[in-house]
């Protein structure tokens, strides 16, 4: 995980306990963002933790909340996390942290009004309606999942030490496809992952369709913290 010395207005990431590559648009880089972030691993919280229909919620956000503390202390002015799932505990996140929180990508459905929106998630069968009630979105959004055997999945599922993006940007388009091809209807793409930022001009080149992830989510919101 790439670390930028913090300063004063930095975001605070909350990352889970991972090992898998992150390149330059991954949340975990810090080249993907052009303010100062500042990360923290929450230790013994991985991506099993979190993309789960059946998450430990009491363990998970006891872990989100005293490490957001931490954040704070360091000098964090808001806070996110590193993975959309965690959408789940936006609320509950948001009323313990002592400065601002937006937990994931999922936030941006309620936020683009008026679009028709459908979502790329890390796991279709582990996205539950809850993930969606939880930040405001309707509960029968739209969204498709990449392959659950996929080399997506080995990596950032698996916890993998390697990672082809050729492959995976394969997979993440074939993906969008597929959600366009079930629900034609839709015109914003959101990727709720934050791994799937790297892709997304693929996406837009071949969806030809607006595609909207957690980089520009925290964009607008690092901006609104002054």
């Amino acid at each position: 995980m790439s670390e930028r010395v913090p300063s004063t207005g930095a975001l605070g990431i909350l990352m889970l306990d991972t090992r898998f590559p992150r390149i330059v648009g991954d949340i975990g880089n810090a080249a993907s963002f052009d303010y100062p972030v500042i990360y923290r691993r929450m230790a013994g919280v991985g991506s099993g933790d979190a993309v789960t229909a059946h998450p430990d919620r009491p363990r998970v956000l006891a872990a989100l909340k005293a490490n957001a503390e931490a954040l704070a202390a360091q000098g964090a002015v808001g806070i996110s996390t590193s993975c959309g799932f965690l959408a789940l505990y936006q609320d509950d996140l948001a009323a313990a942290s002592p400065v601002p929180v937006a937990t994931s990508a999922l936030l941006l459905i309620r936020q683009l009004k008026g679009k028709r929106i459908g979502v790329i998630t890390a796991s279709a069968r582990s996205l539950t309606p809850a993930h969606f009630e939880a930040v405001g979105a309707p509960a029968d959004t739209p969204f498709v999942g990449l392959p659950e055997n996929g080399s997506f999945a080995s990596t950032f599922l698996c916890n993998g030490l390697t990672l082809d993006r050729d492959r995976v940007e394969r997979e993440v388009v074939a993906a969008g496809r597929a959600l366009v091809a079930r629900h034609p209807a839709i015109d914003t793409v959101v990727l709720e992952c934050t791994n799937l930022p790297p892709y997304k001009q693929a996406l837009e080149a071949a969806l030809g369709l607006p595609v909207f992830d957690v980089l520009d989510l925290l964009r607008d919101f690092r901006r609104g913290l002054g």
